[in-house]
Protein backbone atom coordinates (compact mmCIF):
# COMPACT_ATOMS: atom_id res chain seq x y z
CA UNK A 1 0.00 0.00 0.00
CA UNK A 2 2.73 2.27 0.75
CA UNK A 3 4.13 1.98 -3.37
CA UNK A 4 0.49 2.63 -4.36
CA UNK A 5 0.42 5.81 -1.97
CA UNK A 6 3.82 7.17 -3.67
CA UNK A 7 3.04 6.54 -6.82
CA UNK A 8 -0.11 8.65 -6.41
CA UNK A 9 2.24 11.52 -4.61
CA UNK A 10 4.28 11.38 -7.81
CA UNK A 11 1.60 11.38 -9.85
CA UNK A 12 0.47 8.64 -11.62
CA UNK A 13 -3.07 8.48 -12.57
CA UNK A 14 -3.74 5.56 -13.82
CA UNK A 15 -2.62 2.59 -11.66
CA UNK A 16 -3.89 -1.03 -10.91
CA UNK A 17 -3.65 -2.74 -8.08
CA UNK A 18 -3.36 -6.34 -7.71
CA UNK A 19 -4.68 -7.79 -4.44
CA UNK A 20 -5.54 -10.90 -3.02
CA UNK A 21 -8.56 -10.44 -0.98
CA UNK A 22 -11.71 -7.83 -1.25
CA UNK A 23 -11.48 -6.87 2.03
CA UNK A 24 -8.37 -4.81 0.93
CA UNK A 25 -9.64 -2.67 -1.18
CA UNK A 26 -11.61 -0.47 1.38
CA UNK A 27 -8.19 0.58 2.50
CA UNK A 28 -6.81 0.85 -1.55
CA UNK A 29 -10.59 3.45 -1.56
CA UNK A 30 -8.98 5.38 1.54
CA UNK A 31 -6.26 6.36 -0.06
CA UNK A 32 -7.86 7.18 -3.36
CA UNK A 33 -9.90 9.74 -2.05
CA UNK A 34 -7.13 11.89 -1.57
CA UNK A 35 -6.33 11.90 -5.50
CA UNK A 36 -9.50 12.16 -7.07
CA UNK A 37 -8.02 12.87 -10.24
CA UNK A 38 -6.40 9.41 -10.36
CA UNK A 39 -7.89 5.97 -11.40
CA UNK A 40 -7.35 3.34 -9.18
CA UNK A 41 -8.37 -0.39 -10.64
CA UNK A 42 -8.15 -3.52 -8.79
CA UNK A 43 -7.17 -6.42 -9.77
CA UNK A 44 -8.28 -9.77 -7.13
CA UNK A 45 -6.79 -12.56 -7.72
CA UNK A 46 -2.90 -14.70 -7.18
CA UNK A 47 0.06 -14.73 -9.47
CA UNK A 48 0.89 -18.57 -8.42
CA UNK A 49 -2.59 -18.86 -11.16
CA UNK A 50 -1.48 -18.11 -14.70
CA UNK A 51 -4.94 -16.35 -15.52
CA UNK A 52 -5.30 -14.13 -12.61
CA UNK A 53 -1.64 -13.31 -13.57
CA UNK A 54 -2.77 -12.30 -17.41
CA UNK A 55 -5.60 -10.39 -16.22
CA UNK A 56 -3.39 -8.70 -13.80
CA UNK A 57 -0.84 -7.42 -16.06
CA UNK A 58 -3.11 -7.03 -19.10
CA UNK A 59 -2.63 -3.77 -20.99
CA UNK A 60 0.21 -2.07 -19.06
CA UNK A 61 3.27 -1.18 -19.28
CA UNK A 62 5.08 -0.48 -15.77
CA UNK A 63 4.93 -3.31 -12.99
CA UNK A 64 6.33 -3.11 -9.53
CA UNK A 65 6.46 -6.75 -8.24
CA UNK A 66 6.47 -7.09 -4.95
CA UNK A 67 5.08 -10.14 -4.23
CA UNK A 68 6.61 -12.76 -2.01
CA UNK A 69 6.32 -15.43 0.46
CA UNK A 70 7.34 -14.50 3.77
CA UNK A 71 6.42 -17.38 5.92
CA UNK A 72 5.45 -20.91 5.42
CA UNK A 73 6.95 -24.03 4.51
CA UNK A 74 9.97 -24.10 1.95
CA UNK A 75 7.73 -25.31 -0.60
CA UNK A 76 4.84 -22.35 -0.03
CA UNK A 77 7.93 -19.80 -0.18
CA UNK A 78 8.72 -20.77 -3.31
CA UNK A 79 5.44 -21.08 -4.69
CA UNK A 80 4.76 -17.33 -4.19
CA UNK A 81 8.07 -16.19 -4.65
CA UNK A 82 9.07 -17.92 -7.96
CA UNK A 83 6.36 -19.72 -9.39
CA UNK A 84 4.00 -16.92 -9.38
CA UNK A 85 6.75 -14.45 -10.74
CA UNK A 86 7.19 -17.50 -13.53
CA UNK A 87 3.57 -16.88 -14.25
CA UNK A 88 4.06 -13.03 -14.21
CA UNK A 89 7.12 -13.22 -16.61
CA UNK A 90 5.09 -15.60 -19.12
CA UNK A 91 2.24 -13.35 -19.38
CA UNK A 92 4.65 -10.66 -20.22
CA UNK A 93 6.64 -12.40 -22.71
CA UNK A 94 7.78 -9.86 -25.40
CA UNK A 95 6.07 -7.16 -24.95
CA UNK A 96 7.38 -3.84 -25.41
CA UNK A 97 7.75 -1.16 -24.05
CA UNK A 98 7.75 -3.46 -21.04
CA UNK A 99 9.55 -2.24 -17.54
CA UNK A 100 9.52 -4.21 -14.38
CA UNK A 101 10.72 -3.52 -11.44
CA UNK A 102 11.55 -6.13 -8.64
CA UNK A 103 12.03 -6.08 -5.19
CA UNK A 104 14.76 -8.02 -3.90
CA UNK A 105 16.25 -8.76 -1.10
CA UNK A 106 19.70 -8.34 1.08
CA UNK A 107 19.25 -11.83 1.25
CA UNK A 108 20.98 -12.95 -1.57
CA UNK A 109 23.77 -12.08 -1.05
CA UNK A 110 26.86 -13.85 0.48
CA UNK A 111 28.18 -12.38 3.00
CA UNK A 112 29.45 -15.46 4.62
CA UNK A 113 32.50 -15.74 2.68
CA UNK A 114 32.89 -12.11 3.75
CA UNK A 115 35.54 -10.56 6.35
CA UNK A 116 33.75 -8.92 9.22
CA UNK A 117 33.30 -4.93 8.80
CA UNK A 118 33.13 -5.75 4.88
CA UNK A 119 31.15 -3.43 3.25
CA UNK A 120 27.96 -5.07 1.16
CA UNK A 121 26.86 -3.14 -2.00
CA UNK A 122 25.85 -3.63 -4.92
CA UNK A 123 28.81 -5.50 -6.76
CA UNK A 124 28.99 -8.05 -3.46
CA UNK A 125 28.71 -11.25 -4.73
CA UNK A 126 25.33 -13.51 -5.02
CA UNK A 127 24.62 -16.16 -2.50
CA UNK A 128 26.76 -19.75 -3.64
CA UNK A 129 24.82 -21.93 -1.46
CA UNK A 130 21.57 -20.82 -1.47
CA UNK A 131 20.40 -24.16 0.46
CA UNK A 132 22.74 -23.51 3.46
CA UNK A 133 20.41 -20.52 3.94
CA UNK A 134 17.31 -19.91 5.12
CA UNK A 135 14.12 -21.11 3.24
CA UNK A 136 12.91 -17.09 2.34
CA UNK A 137 16.58 -16.03 1.47
CA UNK A 138 16.72 -19.44 -1.25
CA UNK A 139 13.23 -18.41 -2.87
CA UNK A 140 14.49 -14.73 -3.29
CA UNK A 141 17.81 -15.96 -5.17
CA UNK A 142 16.14 -17.52 -7.67
CA UNK A 143 13.02 -15.28 -7.94
CA UNK A 144 16.00 -12.59 -8.90
CA UNK A 145 17.38 -14.91 -10.93
CA UNK A 146 14.48 -15.72 -12.64
CA UNK A 147 13.96 -12.41 -13.84
CA UNK A 148 17.21 -12.04 -14.97
CA UNK A 149 16.90 -15.06 -17.09
CA UNK A 150 13.67 -14.25 -18.98
CA UNK A 151 15.48 -10.15 -19.03
CA UNK A 152 18.06 -11.81 -21.21
CA UNK A 153 15.71 -13.84 -23.36
CA UNK A 154 12.80 -10.81 -23.95
CA UNK A 155 14.73 -7.67 -23.74
CA UNK A 156 11.92 -5.95 -21.32
CA UNK A 157 13.55 -3.36 -18.83
CA UNK A 158 14.62 -4.44 -15.56
CA UNK A 159 15.57 -2.83 -12.43
CA UNK A 160 16.06 -4.65 -8.89
CA UNK A 161 16.18 -3.03 -5.85
CA UNK A 162 17.30 -4.96 -2.38
CA UNK A 163 15.86 -3.61 0.66
CA UNK A 164 17.33 -4.39 3.80
CA UNK A 165 15.54 -4.69 6.79
CA UNK A 166 11.93 -3.09 6.63
CA UNK A 167 10.16 -2.23 9.39
CA UNK A 168 6.81 0.14 10.28
CA UNK A 169 3.62 -0.02 11.12
CA UNK A 170 2.89 -4.13 11.14
CA UNK A 171 6.64 -4.79 10.42
CA UNK A 172 8.50 -7.46 13.14
CA UNK A 173 9.53 -5.75 16.42
CA UNK A 174 12.84 -7.46 15.94
CA UNK A 175 14.92 -8.79 13.24
CA UNK A 176 17.17 -11.39 13.14
CA UNK A 177 19.82 -9.26 12.50
CA UNK A 178 19.00 -7.85 16.11
CA UNK A 179 18.94 -11.73 17.70
CA UNK A 180 16.49 -14.50 18.40
CA UNK A 181 13.95 -13.48 20.82
CA UNK A 182 12.80 -16.71 22.51
CA UNK A 183 10.65 -17.09 25.59
CA UNK A 184 10.36 -13.75 25.95
CA UNK A 185 13.68 -13.66 26.20
CA UNK A 186 15.71 -11.55 23.31
CA UNK A 187 19.35 -13.37 23.15
CA UNK A 188 21.18 -10.52 21.54
CA UNK A 189 23.82 -11.46 19.19
CA UNK A 190 24.08 -8.14 16.69
CA UNK A 191 26.19 -6.21 19.12
CA UNK A 192 28.01 -3.35 17.47
CA UNK A 193 26.69 -4.21 13.80
CA UNK A 194 24.97 -1.97 11.67
CA UNK A 195 21.09 -2.71 11.17
CA UNK A 196 20.27 -1.76 7.12
CA UNK A 197 16.97 -0.87 8.47
CA UNK A 198 14.69 0.89 5.49
CA UNK A 199 11.12 2.34 6.68
CA UNK A 200 8.32 1.44 4.99
CA UNK A 201 7.68 4.93 3.65
CA UNK A 202 11.16 5.25 2.37
CA UNK A 203 11.12 1.61 0.74
CA UNK A 204 8.67 2.89 -1.02
CA UNK A 205 10.00 5.85 -2.33
CA UNK A 206 13.10 4.01 -3.22
CA UNK A 207 10.88 1.52 -5.23
CA UNK A 208 8.73 4.57 -7.18
CA UNK A 209 12.11 6.70 -7.56
CA UNK A 210 13.98 3.66 -9.75
CA UNK A 211 10.65 3.12 -11.71
CA UNK A 212 10.78 6.50 -12.84
CA UNK A 213 14.19 6.71 -14.13
CA UNK A 214 15.27 6.10 -17.46
CA UNK A 215 19.04 5.05 -16.87
CA UNK A 216 18.21 2.83 -14.35
CA UNK A 217 17.33 0.13 -16.56
CA UNK A 218 19.24 -3.17 -16.07
CA UNK A 219 20.26 -1.49 -12.89
CA UNK A 220 20.73 -2.70 -9.12
CA UNK A 221 19.99 -0.93 -6.11
CA UNK A 222 20.60 -0.98 -2.00
CA UNK A 223 17.82 -0.12 -0.23
CA UNK A 224 18.15 1.29 3.44
CA UNK A 225 18.05 4.62 5.25
CA UNK A 226 20.75 7.02 6.14
CA UNK A 227 22.17 7.50 9.79
CA UNK A 228 21.49 3.35 10.34
CA UNK A 229 22.04 2.79 13.93
CA UNK A 230 23.90 -0.39 15.41
CA UNK A 231 21.82 -3.70 16.84
CA UNK A 232 22.67 -2.27 20.28
CA UNK A 233 21.26 1.14 19.83
CA UNK A 234 18.29 -0.34 18.66
CA UNK A 235 17.51 -2.90 21.29
CA UNK A 236 18.25 -0.39 23.98
CA UNK A 237 15.85 2.34 22.09
CA UNK A 238 13.43 -0.69 21.90
CA UNK A 239 12.99 -0.89 26.23
CA UNK A 240 13.18 2.84 26.52
CA UNK A 241 9.95 3.55 24.00
CA UNK A 242 8.30 -0.05 23.56
CA UNK A 243 9.11 -2.28 26.72
CA UNK A 244 12.02 -3.33 28.52
CA UNK A 245 11.99 -6.89 27.24
CA UNK A 246 14.14 -9.07 29.04
CA UNK A 247 17.81 -9.40 26.86
CA UNK A 248 21.12 -10.99 27.42
CA UNK A 249 24.31 -10.04 25.17
CA UNK A 250 25.63 -12.92 23.38
CA UNK A 251 29.17 -12.29 21.62
CA UNK A 252 29.37 -13.87 18.59
CA UNK A 253 32.14 -16.19 19.53
CA UNK A 254 30.09 -17.96 21.73
CA UNK A 255 27.25 -18.10 19.49
CA UNK A 256 29.53 -19.43 16.01
CA UNK A 257 31.04 -21.59 18.62
CA UNK A 258 27.51 -23.19 19.81
CA UNK A 259 26.69 -23.47 16.49
CA UNK A 260 29.36 -25.96 15.21
CA UNK A 261 28.91 -28.10 18.74
CA UNK A 262 25.42 -28.18 17.22
CA UNK A 263 25.98 -28.79 13.24
CA UNK A 264 28.53 -32.05 14.73
CA UNK A 265 25.53 -33.28 17.02
CA UNK A 266 22.98 -32.60 13.94
CA UNK A 267 25.51 -34.97 11.87
CA UNK A 268 25.98 -37.31 15.02
CA UNK A 269 22.46 -37.98 15.85
CA UNK A 270 21.47 -38.45 12.40
CA UNK A 271 18.81 -35.68 12.35
CA UNK A 272 17.55 -36.15 16.17
CA UNK A 273 18.06 -32.72 17.19
CA UNK A 274 17.59 -29.91 13.85
CA UNK A 275 21.12 -27.79 13.15
CA UNK A 276 18.54 -24.76 13.70
CA UNK A 277 22.15 -22.73 13.37
CA UNK A 278 25.18 -23.79 11.40
CA UNK A 279 28.51 -21.81 11.06
CA UNK A 280 27.04 -20.52 8.06
CA UNK A 281 24.37 -18.99 9.07
CA UNK A 282 25.70 -17.27 11.89
CA UNK A 283 28.02 -15.53 9.88
CA UNK A 284 25.15 -14.29 7.30
CA UNK A 285 23.58 -12.73 10.43
CA UNK A 286 25.94 -11.43 12.71
CA UNK A 287 29.51 -11.54 11.88
CA UNK A 288 28.76 -7.79 11.07
CA UNK A 289 29.24 -5.75 7.72
CA UNK A 290 28.63 -2.09 6.95
CA UNK A 291 26.30 -0.81 3.95
CA UNK A 292 26.20 1.64 1.48
CA UNK A 293 23.49 3.62 -0.13
CA UNK A 294 25.43 6.29 -2.17
CA UNK A 295 23.79 4.29 -5.57
CA UNK A 296 20.34 4.63 -4.65
CA UNK A 297 21.01 8.90 -3.59
CA UNK A 298 22.54 8.59 -7.37
CA UNK A 299 19.33 7.95 -8.76
CA UNK A 300 17.38 11.11 -6.66
CA UNK A 301 16.36 9.12 -4.24
CA UNK A 302 16.08 11.48 -0.56
CA UNK A 303 14.71 9.91 2.74
CA UNK A 304 11.07 11.02 3.64
CA UNK A 305 11.48 10.19 7.16
CA UNK A 306 14.56 10.76 8.86
CA UNK A 307 15.45 7.45 10.92
CA UNK A 308 15.04 9.13 14.24
CA UNK A 309 11.44 9.72 13.57
CA UNK A 310 10.96 7.07 11.56
CA UNK A 311 11.96 4.37 14.77
CA UNK A 312 10.30 6.79 17.21
CA UNK A 313 6.89 6.03 14.39
CA UNK A 314 7.61 2.39 14.54
CA UNK A 315 7.91 1.89 18.21
CA UNK A 316 4.83 3.52 18.94
CA UNK A 317 2.99 1.62 16.49
CA UNK A 318 5.00 -1.64 18.86
CA UNK A 319 3.33 -0.05 21.47
CA UNK A 320 0.01 -0.06 20.52
CA UNK A 321 -0.39 -3.28 19.82
CA UNK A 322 1.46 -4.28 22.73
CA UNK A 323 -1.31 -2.85 24.60
CA UNK A 324 -3.83 -3.81 22.86
CA UNK A 325 -2.84 -7.58 23.16
CA UNK A 326 -2.40 -6.72 27.03
CA UNK A 327 -5.97 -4.61 27.61
CA UNK A 328 -7.51 -8.09 25.35
CA UNK A 329 -6.23 -10.50 27.57
CA UNK A 330 -7.35 -8.52 30.76
CA UNK A 331 -10.58 -8.35 29.32
CA UNK A 332 -10.89 -12.40 28.84
CA UNK A 333 -9.38 -12.95 32.41
CA UNK A 334 -12.18 -10.99 33.92
CA UNK A 335 -14.88 -12.62 32.07
CA UNK A 336 -13.68 -16.08 32.86
CA UNK A 337 -13.25 -15.59 36.77
CA UNK A 338 -16.85 -14.87 37.29
CA UNK A 339 -18.95 -16.62 33.76
CA UNK A 340 -21.60 -17.62 36.68
CA UNK A 341 -22.57 -14.19 38.06
CA UNK A 342 -22.36 -12.71 34.56
CA UNK A 343 -25.71 -12.04 32.54
CA UNK A 344 -25.35 -14.23 29.45
CA UNK A 345 -26.16 -10.89 27.34
CA UNK A 346 -23.44 -8.84 29.50
CA UNK A 347 -21.06 -11.72 28.55
CA UNK A 348 -21.41 -11.72 24.86
CA UNK A 349 -20.94 -7.95 24.85
CA UNK A 350 -17.59 -8.37 26.73
CA UNK A 351 -16.38 -10.83 24.46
Amino acid sequence: MAVVERLLAHGYTDIRCNIRRRAHIRKFDALARRYPHASLEYCVGNLKYRDDAARAVDGVELIFHLAAGKKGAPADLFLDSVVGSRNLLDTVGDRKPMRIVLVSSFGVYGVASLSRGAQVNEQTPLESHPEWRDAYSNAKLRQEQLFWTYQRQSGFELVVLRPGVIYGLGSGHFSDRVGLTIAGWQFHVGGSNQLPLTYVHNCAEAVVVAGARADAAGQVYNVHDDDLPTCREYLRAYKEQVTNIRSISVPYFCVELFSRILTKYHAYSKGQLPAILTPYKVANLWAGNRFDNTKLHSIGWRQLVPTDEALRRSFAAFRAELDAVSSKNQITRAVMTNPVEAPAEQFRRSV
